[in-house]
């Protein structure tokens, strides 16, 4: 079996932080997103991975390899024109996958538990086409199955009015068959070859089409919300190592890591789960629950709490700092240090700030 991930996209439900970084190396307690996913792959057995990129994308593969890190193959596929679906994504990838059944994983998907069993069930049940589904509160975001007497009969792709509660997650294990099915579906109203169409195709044509539950939980990343929740439910996994000798004026409390050469130091309390990378200057701080921070982060005098930190972001200033995603370099300082006074603000689009 292989696998057929997705890392193309803009990310333009995350900007700022994807006008400079691919929304799939986004990174979820340090680690990028895409990394998550390539180690539940691999866990499952599957070693040969194809990564569907944005044309002349040149980041991703910078930060992946060739998969040897692994110890698997990682082949990329660009997809030229756009974004054109997810069924397009896989009517590209015919040349890689061949005849093979796979695995089509949605890159910037979070989930907690492996795949091995949804891997079992497929290869077993002989299924032509097996969707792992999770309970949501938002079905309306998703594609969403109607299901009767124990089988998918549809599957609507972001319903006004969904049938179920589920929500198709971005894991499928397919056949070729799957590749009659996007060859023979149309562009939707958006102008793209939707999942959920080749999904029901697939169905109408009396294929065998399975379905499991994920048990745990499942989070999509497509809004900074998602991805501070997804933080979250990673950090809160975590094991405490300390790869420094913390000084007796910080206090430590809870689950924390915290990275090589990395200074603590002064009246610090960093209460966990917490993940501090290296070469960190920690001063005079409070580091609350639920935050990740980067190498090369400076912060002083200040409190920070679920919050998302990328590398060499700079904090000094007294303030406090909540539910915030700040993109690498960010610099923030107190108004009292220059004249005039008063708030300066430089943003992108789909900025959120609260002053």
């Amino acid at each position: 079996m292989k696998a057929l991930l997705t890392a193309g996209g803009h990310g333009t439900r995350l900007r700022p932080i994807t006008n400079a970084l691919n929304k799939h190396l986004i990174p979820i307690a340090n680690k990028p997103m895409l990394v998550y996913a390539i180690e539940k792959i691999v866990n499952a057995g599957i070693k040969e991975i194809g990564i569907v990129i944005n044309h002349g994308d040149k980041e991703i593969p910078q930060a992946l390899g060739t998969g040897k890190k692994w110890k698997a193959e990682i082949t990329y596929i660009e997809q030229i024109g756009g974004a054109l679906g997810l069924a397009h994504v896989i009517k590209i990838s015919e040349p890689f996958i061949k005849k093979e059944p796979f695995l089509f994983y949605l890159g910037d998907n979070i989930i907690l538990g492996g795949i091995k069993e949804f891997v079992k069930q497929f290869k077993e049940g002989n299924y032509n086409c097996l969707l792992a589904l999770s309970r949501v509160r938002d079905p309306q975001r998703f594609g969403v199955p109607e299901i009767r007497d124990g089988f998918i009969i549809k599957i609507e792709e972001k319903p006004l009015h969904p049938k179920s509660n589920f929500a198709v997650t971005g894991i499928y294990f397919y056949d070729y068959h799957i590749f009659e099915a996007v060859k023979n579906i149309k562009p939707s109203s958006r102008g793209e070859l939707e999942i959920s169409d080749a999904n029901t195709y697939l169905i109408n044509k009396n294929y065998s089409v399975g379905y499991n539950e994920i048990t745990g939980w499942w989070k999509d990343t497509g809004k900074p919300k998602d991805l501070l929740e997804a933080s979250q439910l990673v950090l809160s996994m975590i094991k405490s190592r300390l790869d420094i000798d913390v000084p007796s004026s910080a206090e430590i409390q809870g689950n924390v890591i915290i990275g090589k050469n990395t200074n603590i130091s002064e009246k610090t309390v960093i209460r966990g789960p917490v993940i501090i990378g290296e070469n960190c200057v920690i001063k005079n701080a409070y580091i609350g629950p639920y935050t990740s921070i980067g190498n090369g982060v400076e912060i002083y005098n200040a409190e920070i709490e679920n919050s998302i930190l990328l590398n060499y972001v700079d904090i000094n200033c007294e303030a406090r700092i909540v539910d915030s995603i700040l993109g690498a370099n960010v610099n923030i300082v107190s108004t009292h240090q220059t004249l005039p006074g008063g708030h300066r603000l430089i943003m992108g689009e789909n900025s959120i700030i609260e002053l």
